[in-house]
């Protein structure tokens, strides 16, 4: 567990009963921000209940952050408010019996680990980079896609082409 930016590792043996509060320090905002590529992670807090069921670990709660990306059309900073909710299920990694192997709708956000710990923070920042609009657009998105000859998001949507076959 040691390398990622927002370590914070749980013992499967101890589990708190009390909800967790997670907060980034200021460090660690920046090299999250590195990894995903963004202007800034500004804030990042998780407040997450775990739970044991069998032989898993639950984690249930709310990521909530601030962060600054670059706009998809202009390039320009970009504020955005996150706040998501975060259901995972941490479970013992196993060997895994054949070469393929189907997955139920439930076993989508299985996070497997190996020993007694788990790490509920790296699991709080990959949430974190699926919580964010790669194709983020700004107030001045439009502008920059006439002052390149690009036309509206009408032009070059994804019916752009049948509207060239249209009759008038």
């Amino acid at each position: 567990m040691t390398g990622v930016e927002f370590s914070r590792p749980v013992d499967d043996r101890h589990i708190p009963a009390a909800p967790l509060h997670l907060v980034a320090s200021a460090d660690e905002c920046a090299a999250l921000a590195r990894r995903f590529a963004l202007v800034a992670v500004l804030r990042l807090e998780a407040r997450i209940a775990l739970d044991r069921i069998d032989e898993a670990v639950t984690a249930a709660g709310r990521i909530e952050a601030a962060v600054v990306q670059s706009c998809a059309v202009s390039g320009a900073d970009l504020a955005v408010a996150i706040d998501e909710p975060i259901d995972l299920r941490f479970v013992r990694e196993t060997a895994a019996a054949a070469d393929e192997v189907e997955l139920d709708a439930g076993d989508l956000d299985e996070v497997a680990y190996a020993g007694h710990q788990f790490d509920l923070g790296e699991a709080v920042a990959q949430s974190l980079a699926l919580a964010i609009d790669p194709y983020a657009t700004g107030p001045q998105a439009e502008q920059t896609r006439e002052a390149a000859g690009l036309g509206g998001a009408a032009d070059t949507g994804p019916f752009a082409a049948l509207k060239a076959l249209k009759r008038d």
